[in-house]
Parts: structure tokens; C-alpha cells; sequence
């Protein structure tokens, strides 16, 4: 049986006290010596809690002030999971593939209902620059502040946070090939005109299609298997 450790305690007491109200955001947390007392840990324990949910962006330690709950804005916490998503290997990342595909999709979709023609005009300058561009630090940039461009019209913030997620990973593989290139060209293109002419479906169809291709891509990418013997 798995034994609860002094720190997940303290960080379950900690956490509880900000899910039931008792700390609010914006509200300064009691000392180190209360916690300790009040959850029956050490000091010791109560202060890793307390750096486990700064990292996490539950609270800020202000210099000279104390520990105060931050916001608890769902996207600003959803963005915490990059680093973590970061360290994942190329398989890991496959399987992330399926959600990104149907969250990229819906975000896609509801943003046609919602572009306006100045972001449409933005956008179509970003895929000239793309297409343009023979550099790939300079097209992975181009790519991604174009499909958050596009994603963030959606309206919905933490949505468009989680998208940005499950893409900080894979922009680790940059297209390298002219043949590929053309193909995710063609794909952006097709988002564009979809999202031009405010169709939903057609928006979400092409969004979906074009992240499938760089799952293809990606399960090109994989090192072949050792030879059974």
C-alpha cells in the first residue's frame, strides 16, 4: 500500500484550503508555523508544498510579503503543462496527436464563425511569409503564431491554451523537406479559405486533415524496430 509522505499531505492540505474557499485568490496564506501546526507536518514539508504549487502557478511567494493564492485563471494553469509536455519522447507524443486533432478542430471551427476581415488579412500575410521562407527556425515560428492566430479567435481562452500545449512539443519537428513543406503550405491555405468563407465544417475538416498529416510525418519519424532474432 503506498504510503501518504509528510509533503503529499501538506500539499493535499494546502490545496483543499483553496478549493473549499478558505483561501481565496488574491488572499495571503498562513505562515509556515500555522500550516505546520494546522496539518500536522513540518515546516520542511509545508515549504515544498508550497514551492510544488508556485511551479504550478496555484500561489506567488512575494519577496518580503508572504505566499498569496494567485488568480487560478484555467488557461494560466493549463500553459503550466508545457514543461512538463516538453519532456515527453516522440511516442508520447503520438498519442497526444488524437486529442490535439479534435481540440484543433473544434477551437478551428469556432473561429470561423467569429474572424473578422483585418485577422483575415493578417493571416494570409503570415502564409506569404511562410511560404516564403527558407529558414526553419523562421517557419516553425511562422506556423505556430499562425495556427494560435488562428485558434485564439475561438473566444474561448483556456481552449485555446490547451492547443498551445499539445503544439509546444511537436514544433521539435520542423517540416524539412520541400515536398512536406508544400504539403503543409497547401493545408494552412485551406484553413484560410475555410475560415474566409465562415464555414464551420469546412474549417474543421481542413484543421483536422492538416493535423493528421503531421501525425504522418511524426510516425515517419520513428526509428525503425530492432529485428526479432
Amino acid at each position: 500500500m503506498h504510503e501518504v509522505s509528510a509533503v503529499e499531505t501538506a500539499l493535499h492540505g494546502v490545496r483543499t484550503l483553496i478549493a473549499d474557499g478558505s483561501l481565496q485568490p488574491g488572499d495571503r496564506l498562513p505562515s509556515e508555523g500555522e500550516l505546520s501546526e494546522r496539518l500536522g507536518v513540518s515546516r520542511g514539508s509545508i515549504r515544498e508544498a508550497i514551492r510544488t504549487l508556485s511551479a504550478l502557478g496555484v500561489v506567488e511567494t512575494r519577496r518580503g510579503a508572504g505566499t498569496f493564492v494567485g488568480e487560478l485563471r484555467a488557461a494560466d494553469m493549463i500553459r503550466t503543462l508545457t514543461l512538463t509536455v516538453g519532456l515527453l519522447p516522440l511516442e508520447s507524443i503520438l498519442e497526444l496527436y488524437e486529442l490535439r486533432r479534435v481540440l484543433e478542430a473544434h477551437a478551428v471551427a469556432l473561429s470561423a464563425a467569429r474572424c473578422d476581415d483585418a485577422t483575415l488579412t493578417r493571416l494570409a500575410d503570415l502564409l506569404d511569409q511562410l511560404e516564403a521562407s527558407e529558414d526553419v527556425d523562421e517557419q516553425s515560428a511562422l506556423d505556430h503564431e499562425f495556427h494560435m492566430g488562428v485558434v485564439r479567435l475561438c473566444g474561448n481562452e483556456s481552449l485555446a491554451s490547451l492547443v498551445s500545449v499539445l503544439r509546444s512539443r511537436s514544433r521539435a519537428y520542423p517540416v524539412l523537406t520541400p515536398d512536406t513543406k508544400r504539403v503543409s503550405d497547401a493545408g494552412h491555405r485551406a484553413i484560410l479559405r475555410a475560415l474566409t468563407a465562415r464555414d464551420p465544417v469546412a474549417a474543421s475538416v481542413a484543421a483536422a486533415a492538416h493535423v493528421t498529416q503531421s501525425e504522418v510525418w511524426l510516425r515517419e519519424r520513428r526509428p525503425a524496430p530492432d529485428p526479432v532474432d
